[in-house]
């Protein structure tokens, strides 16, 4: 009689770690996440520099990104007065020669995403070729779609919608303060 509890609570135990082993399994997989503002022409920016400030969106930002790596490019790095605080920045360029004070500098995707290796949820953060580069490498997408057309020097890329289903929606409506309606959008990969 002994023996078959001591044989069942072997087995609970032994199902328990199985569980615990998956779901650490399943914690640990990386998300790799595109984030970016673009507007209905898919404007990005125009001239190094953002087109409109919108306060709630990068507050946004900086709550989803903190404690992560953001992967961003060369131009994208320079565009900032300094590195992001209580992150990992890393610079992706071609020039194997650049510093960046405070961040860390990589010059494949490869590297990046080998930089970012100990985040479950790295973000690319931009620019236009940067977005472009981790398209098919990402696995969501957190776009702030801002509801005007912008004249701009750089864009976001087309989303092709037969790879990505839209998870969530919110949309927010101009104020005093924003002139602009614009909807946070978050895209995963079919």
């Amino acid at each position: 009689m002994q023996e078959g509890i001591k044989s069942q609570n072997e087995h609970v135990l032994y199902e328990e770690e199985l569980v615990t082993k998956k779901s650490n399994t399943m914690l640990e997989k990386k998300t790799i996440t595109l984030i970016a503002a673009a507007a209905e022409n898919d404007a990005l920016g125009k001239d190094n520099d953002l087109i409109w400030h919108i306060s709630e969106d990068l507050k946004r930002f900086k709550r989803l990104t903190t404690g992560h790596a953001i992967i961003m490019g060369r131009k994208t790095f320079e565009s900032m007065p300094k590195a992001l605080p209580n992150r990992t920045n890393i610079v992706l360029t071609k020039n194997a020669a650049y510093k960046a004070e405070g961040a860390v500098v990589a010059s494949s995707i490869e590297e990046a995403l080998a930089l970012a290796e100990d985040d479950t949820q790295p973000f690319v953060i931009g620019g236009a070729q940067i977005y472009s580069l981790f398209m098919n490498h990402c696995d969501r997408i957190e776009l702030t779609r801002v509801h005007h057309e912008f004249d701009a020097d750089v864009f976001f890329p087309k989303i092709d919608n037969s790879k990505w289903n839209i998870s969530s929606e919110e949309f927010v409506s101009k104020t005093e303060n924003q002139p602009y309606d614009y909807t946070y959008i978050t895209y995963d990969k079919k």
